[in-house]
């Protein structure tokens, strides 16, 4: 049947063999916090805070890194590629004593390093500013307090020596990315001078030079959250002037826009100006919801456009949604195996054709093959890809992720 359906593509110029050369050398970055409902292992007994809420109390969730490296471990064997792990500072070893994270070191993350390497992948990482006392008032590096400032950028400077470490260890760039909460819950009387404040945060966070092959520097931008309703010091706008002028990535995150405007429609324009992407594949609902990504028309639509403007070598794809009403494995396999049948959807595309059709002006041709092309099989390619991978295909996903369940999860309290 693969072989009927290789033919039937390549009557319309696809070639599906090339498909799935890019699909098993475009990895997904696996969010560390769904495992563990963005806990970390601090020791603290800090709750999430800072505009973060996880809904649901499905049981099986980690407990432990032990727990956290197995229940990945799982997962990775259920997904066809090579992918990455994205860790968040708060997920260092810190052997149960109290470190700040102004204090936080590469041995505190070194086991992690070693488990990457013992599962062939690479890492990236995240400073993590909020959950923290010092997060309490609602503002970190843009904070008018110089103390708090600090603090923060004490610690945004250490996860970029660490993230390099990571990156030259694992011989992959790590891709560490700055996201903060800061803003306010109502109309601020002053909205330029926390702007000024954060600006200046970054450049000394960012003063030392790294090596680009260790490390890529990433900002994040959201448009509001929990608390920060009416004001965020790092908007689409801040972050992407910012990345321009400073030539560092810009992380666009599916829940971090208006749910009427197309993150899709960014991809083009942004990597006009900026050097590198980074994606946070994820799905709001109304809000910054963080579900799980599904094979949707939102997240076809990101696929699409970064393979119709050639941009995969400049885009690094990770995921950011945690659900704990699910089975929390469940929603690793189910979210990142959507992305990825995504974007297998979007090279399957008969791009020589649609370019020539729109270039011609025959948009009858363009919309015809658009249309052809949804009806084709492409299924059968994901199906040809999981078992080239050894990896259960669709219909053994569900009991794979049940006996994990039934084996491992239910035995944790």
């Amino acid at each position: 049947m693969y072989e009927q359906v290789k033919n039937t593509y390549a009557e319309i110029g696809v070639d599906v063999e090339k498909a799935l050369e890019t699909m098993a050398n475009t990895p997904i970055s696996l969010h560390c916090w769904q495992g563990d409902d963005v806990g970390g292992f601090e020791g603290s007994g800090i709750e999430l805070g800072s505009g973060l809420a996880v809904t649901g109390n499905f049981p099986g969730k980690a407990r432990s890194i032990d727990e956290l490296k197995q229940d990945l471990e799982q997962v990775l064997s259920i997904l066809p590629g090579n992918h990455r792990l994205n860790l968040h500072a708060m997920y260092g070893d810190f052997g149960g004593k109290k470190v700040d994270r102004d204090e936080i070191e590469i041995a505190h993350f070194q086991g992690w390093i070693d488990w990457a390497k013992e599962q062939g992948i690479g890492m990236d990482f995240n400073p993590s500013c909020f959950s923290h006392p010092k997060a309490d008032d609602g503002f970190t590096l843009s904070s008018l307090d110089k103390g708090i400032r600090d603090f923060w950028i004490e610690h945004c400077k250490r996860t970029r020596i660490i993230g390099a470490e990571m990156g030259k260890q694992l011989g992959s760039a790590c891709v560490t990315n700055i996201w903060i909460p800061d803003g306010l819950k109502d109309q601020p009387a002053d909205r330029l001078v926390y702007r000024k404040q954060l600006s200046e945060s970054l450049d000394e966070v960012l003063a030392e030079k790294l090596n680009p092959a260790h490390n890529i520097d990433a900002i994040e931008c959201k448009l509001f959250g929990i608390g920060s309703e009416s004001y965020v010091v790092g908007s689409h706008e801040f972050y992407l002037g910012y990345a321009t002028k400073n030539q560092t990535a810009l992380c666009l995150d599916a829940g971090h826009f208006h749910p009427t405007e197309s993150l899709a429609d960014k991809i083009s324009s942004v990597l006009m100006y900026v050097p590198e992407l980074l994606l946070h594949v994820s799905r709001g609902v109304r809000w910054d919801s963080d579900h799980v990504v599904l094979l949707d028309d939102a997240t076809q639509g990101i696929m699409q456009e970064l393979v119709r403007c050639d941009a995969l070598p400049r885009t690094h794809i990770g995921l950011d949604f945690f659900d704990a009403s699910i089975n929390r494995i469940g929603a690793w396999a189910i979210g990142t195996r959507a992305a990825q049948k995504c974007l297998l959807l979007a090279l399957l595309e008969p791009r020589g054709l649609l370019r020539e059709a729109e270039l011609s002006g025959d948009y009858t041709s363009r919309l015809a093959l658009l249309e052809m092309n949804k009806a084709l099989p492409w299924s059968v390619v994901w199906e040809e890809f999981c078992q080239r991978n050894d990896v259960p295909g669709e219909l053994e996903v569900l009991a794979t992720v049940k006996d994990y369940e039934k084996s491992v999860l239910s035995g944790r309290d």
